[in-house]
């Protein structure tokens, strides 16, 4: 375009997709204003008015307001404070819709009754520290007179749903569906009912010890790092694999008292096959749980975003080649038998 030339209203419009009106909207409002105005009353713009109106177009449609266009025009306000503030604003238009998206959904899919819909609008509108409150309630009712360690007490309230600060619909579906959950008499009930006979068991006590409780945090540490190297692409015959089979063997022969053998790798490689076939089988109760605290544990697992973790978390079949392909290690040693009923759990 000729910088020296003026344009006409209707040519202004074929230009810049405005129409005529909102050209004459924006003239009237002092925001874009013409470079002259003839006698007859034409407005005339030039190629400078027309570039503006271009940039006030663009940021209509990215819905600033009018105000907002006026205080950057006029240097009030720069670009990034103009879009930082709208970004913010967005920001919280975007949380609303979820919110009123997940209730809507939970509304849609079972029959509520009218006096529910206040309830499912407020679980979704809880505070950090209410939904904190919600869920230490619960675990001291499910605890309350249940005779297990308190290293397994706290290993259960360490299971605790943390909504991130813009969760997904489906997160936020999750929450309104667990905290009806927490809330609902039965339902603690039956979880109580349910780690009642777990911690009754035999051998449930050595179980829930810190230090069985610790060994399994010290297996699942080496399935997490043959996890790492398998989704490296290193070898299990690599120097790596037969560092990460020797910790594991170290591991599980501690606690069973046996020295280091061929034997022994064999067993724990089946072994680890076997755990396997138990993490698919959890992977499947999770996506239709059948036991409330299961069904407790699936929606954690949504809400924290860590379901598709679990189920990406396939080192099992590297560990145990690992476990068969690297050689027994010369010992003699054979350390205290631990009280373990299971080696093949990590």
């Amino acid at each position: 375009m000729d910088d020296n030339r003026l344009y006409a209203i209707g040519e202004v419009a074929r230009r810049t997709g405005l129409s005529v009106s909102a050209i004459r909207f924006y003239s009237d409002e002092g925001v874009v204003a013409p470079a002259r105005v003839t006698t007859a009353g034409h407005r005339l713009y030039d190629v400078h008015a027309i570039a503006r109106l271009e940039f006030v177009s663009t940021l209509r449609d990215l819905d600033a307001g009018l105000e907002d266009i006026r205080r950057l025009l006029d240097g009030s306000v720069t670009l990034t404070d103009l879009a930082t503030a709208h970004l913010a604003r967005l920001d919280e238009q975007a949380r609303r819709i979820r919110s009123r998206t997940a209730v809507l959904r939970t509304i849609a899919r079972q029959h509520t009754e009218s006096e529910q819909v206040v309830l499912l609008h407020k679980l979704v509108g809880m505070s950090d520290e209410e939904r904190e409150r919600l869920i230490d309630d619960f675990w001291s009712e499910i605890s309350d007179g249940l005779a297990a360690t308190p290293a397994f007490l706290d290993l259960l309230r360490s299971e605790r749903p943390v909504l991130p600060e813009e969760p997904a619909t489906e997160q936020l579906e999750a929450w309104i569906e667990l905290a009806n959950l927490l809330q609902d008499a039965d339902f603690r009930r039956a979880v109580h009912e349910q780690l009642h006979e777990t911690v009754s068991t035999p051998g449930a006590q050595v179980m829930m010890s810190p230090e069985v409780l610790g060994s399994f945090d010290r297996g699942g540490a080496i399935f997490q790092r043959a996890d790492q190297a398998r989704r490296d692409g290193v070898p299990a015959d690599s120097p790596q694999g037969r560092e990460i089979a020797d910790a594991y063997a170290d591991h599980l022969r501690e606690l069973m008292g046996e020295p280091d053998s061929t034997e022994l790798r064999q067993r724990l490689a089946a072994d680890v096959l076997r755990v396997e076939e138990l993490h698919l089988e959890s992977i499947a109760e999770a996506a239709e749980p059948r036991d409330p605290h299961t069904r407790y544990q699936s929606l954690v697992g949504i809400i924290n975003g860590t379901s598709q973790d679990a189920a990406d978390f396939m080192p099992f079949a590297w560990l145990s080649a690992a476990l068969e392909l690297s050689p027994a290690r010369a010992t003699n040693e054979c350390p205290p038998r631990g009280d373990v009923p299971d080696a093949g759990n990590p």
